[in-house]
This record gives structure tokens, sequence and C-alpha cells, in this order.
């Protein structure tokens, strides 16, 4: 339960856990579906324990292409119970919260933060549920 002094990165762990499960034993793909609306994939890209590296993604087909829309990526905390969010792509934009150049970009943080935030709310009204070896939810 949110309080006033949780922050938003512990909410979204707090909902990103409650999609997922135990974050510090995430398989290293699974998908969600719910009815009427386009899969949801899960990539563990890397980690264990203290830091895992995870991507989000919903893929539409144009032009016999896949195309992630959106696609994010984010280090999961699970010892600190926070999720950072770290890149955001869509059809027409890319953005990072840590560029090469160094340093950070606090919009792009928070601005990341609040989607992925409203992002997780969506996924859980719309009831999306983990995906079974037989294709059917679990």
């Amino acid at each position: 339960m949110a309080t006033m002094t949780t922050t938003l990165n512990e909410r979204i762990f707090q909902k990103l856990e409650h999609v997922l499960g135990d974050l510090d034993k995430l398989p290293e793909y699974q998908k969600l579906k719910a009815s009427s609306f386009m899969d949801l994939n899960v990539d563990k890209l890397s980690g264990d324990g203290e830091e895992i590296r995870i991507a989000l993604s919903h893929y539409f087909k144009q032009g016999g292409d896949m195309i992630p829309d959106p696609d994010m990526e984010m280090m999961v905390f699970p010892d600190l119970e926070m999720v950072e969010p770290l890149t955001y792509q869509d059809s027409y934009v890319y953005r990072e919260v840590f560029p090469d150049s160094g340093g950070i970009d606090l919009k792009a943080r928070k601005d990341l933060s609040v989607f992925l935030n409203q992002w997780l709310s969506n996924i859980i009204d719309e009831g999306y549920m983990k995906v079974g070896g037989n294709g059917h939810a679990v």
C-alpha cells in the first residue's frame, strides 16, 4: 500500500511486482496477455540479486517488421524495492535517462517514471496475466 512517504520509484516497484511476481526470480523471458490488448513482453536483459535490467514492450506489425511501441528498459533493485527507468522508445522517439555523454537527464528520469507508473496501472487494470507454456494465461 502506497503511503505519503513512498517514492514514485517504490510505487513502480510495487506495481511491477504485482504484475510479474517475485522480481528476484524473473525468467529470461515471459509473455503476458490481456483480452483485446497487445501482448506484453518481458525480457530479463542482465543481472541477478541487487540489480536486474529488464525490458517491457508491446509489439505491432508494420510492413512485415515487428515494431516495439512502447519499449522501456529499467533497472530493478529488489533489495531496495525500487525501479529506475533507463530508456523509452516508441515509433517516434527515443529517450534515455543516462545518456552516453555521461550525467543524468533529470527531465527524462521524471517523465519516464511518471509514464512507467501509469503504464503499469493500465496493465493491472487491463487484467494482464502471465502465459504458460501452452499459450494460455496462468
